[in-house]
């Protein structure tokens, strides 16, 4: 019996995985969607570089503080079918290690296929699948990076997992961005290790893979790199947020200009749109990120979402505040992702109610962005930023990175919107 006709054990999952890593020949398309996944990342990785956060991690190794970084505005990517942020993962990796597009994708299609394998049972019980898919998954880019065969990389992912952990109820906190950073370091530590001779019992996946309610059966091999696409934030917030905010603003034009008229707001959803969404009554702009109600408030009272409507000073208005409490969640039964079935939201005032739906949001897969677009997404993560992005290459990344992280200060947001 060959490997290809193995049964889906969990330890076959393993050495599947690496060789689809090695074998794997992008088409023009992945190969696109690395460039934009590289772009998107740099840009808002850049726009962290005067948060707090970045004094925090400024011993800690680059992929691991690049990642971190990347991640903290929530700004990054998210890959909805395996509910994980693959590029904040992936990119910083390749870059750390000297790799290119090719190691992108291999790594991507692993946390990917991975995240996907894990289900959305193991993130519905509270993981944080960017984490627990991202470890290995950083550790099959590096590994690509560095050299490693098969039989390595295999080694690898299995060194890799003890580290494949985090939670969401870090979510609204540091630690969120930081455990992304940890998988980062622990995928490239792993690799490094399988590539100066260290064993591992690839079986050892075994026991993991069950432990967090994963399933072998769901691993998919064939399709392209990235199955599905990756959904391109246009807010700094939890990907979940993006459709309750971009609804809104469909029907700015018919909201009362007096939030004072606004008596109640009824939010209709399925269950799985609330999973991240953690914090009800938040009084930071990390927790802010993970707002049902937050996102109602802003959608009703900014003229876009950036950065400065989540920062402290925004989420402790009065008018946001009021606006929170007046919030009504419904959930639906329950999807199997953040984006299945649709959010309804209904606005009352004493001369009626406002109502409106949205399904996918700009940015989803559905609705990708159009250069314009993403453009206009560089310029709102730094005044320099598309300049240095929008013709960026892998080779130049790191340099480029390196570079721009020193800044002591930097208006990260720009100017920051018109507030109603």
């Amino acid at each position: 019996m060959t490997l290809a006709e193995s049964p889906p054990t969990v330890a076959s999952v393993v050495s599947r995985l690496a060789t689809w890593a090695r074998d794997y020949a992008p088409t023009a398309e992945d190969l696109a969607l690395a460039d934009r996944a590289l772009q998107d990342t740099a840009a808002v990785t850049l726009a962290a570089r005067d948060h707090p956060i970045s004094r925090i991690v400024a011993g800690m190794p680059e992929g691991a503080r690049w990642s971190t970084l990347g991640h903290v505005l929530d700004f990054d990517d998210l890959h909805l079918e395996s509910t994980t942020h693959i590029s904040v993962v992936i990119v910083p990796t390749v870059l750390a290690c000297g790799g290119d597009a090719s190691a992108y994708l291999a790594g991507a299609g692993v946390m990917a296929r991975l995240g996907m394998a894990l289900g959305w049972p193991h993130y519905s019980s509270g993981w944080h699948a960017t984490c627990t898919a991202g470890a290995p998954a950083a550790a099959v880019a590096a590994g690509l990076t560095m050299g490693l065969d098969d039989e390595q990389l295999a080694t690898a992912i299995a060194l890799a997992i003890p580290a494949a952990g985090g939670v969401q109820a870090a979510f609204g906190s540091h630690a969120k961005s930081l455990q992304v950073g940890f998988a980062v370091d622990a995928g490239i530590r792993a690799a490094a290790l399988a590539q100066a001779g260290a064993s591992a019992n690839p079986a050892a996946v075994d026991d993991w893979l069950s432990l967090v309610g994963g399933d072998p059966a769901r691993l998919i091999i064939d399709g392209p790199a990235v199955p599905g696409g990756l959904a391109i934030k246009q807010f700094p917030c939890c990907y979940a947020m993006q459709r309750p905010i971009a609804a809104l603003r469909d029907v700015a034009d018919r909201l009362p200009a007096d939030v004072d008229a606004i008596t109640g707001m009824r939010v209709s959803t399925p269950g799985s749109g609330m999973q991240p969404l953690i914090h009800d009554n938040p009084t930071t702009g990390l927790a802010a990120k993970f707002s049902m109600p937050y996102a109602v408030a802003t959608g009703i009272l900014d003229d876009y979402s950036g950065f400065a409507e989540f920062y402290d000073d925004a989420v402790l208005r009065p008018a946001a505040q009021q606006l929170m409490s007046r919030v009504r969640v419904e959930q639906t039964p329950t999807g199997s992702n953040l984006l299945d079935g649709e959010v309804t939201i209904v606005v009352e005032t004493a001369d009626g109610s406002i109502s409106t739906s949205m399904a996918n949001p700009p940015g989803s897969p559905t609705r990708p962005p159009t250069r314009a677009e993403m453009v206009a997404k560089f310029a709102s993560c730094g005044v320099d930023v598309p300049d240095l992005v929008t013709d960026l290459t892998w080779q130049a990344a790191p340099q480029m990175l390196r570079e721009n992280l020193t800044a002591t200060t930097h208006a990260a947001a720009g100017a920051p919107p018109a507030r109603r």
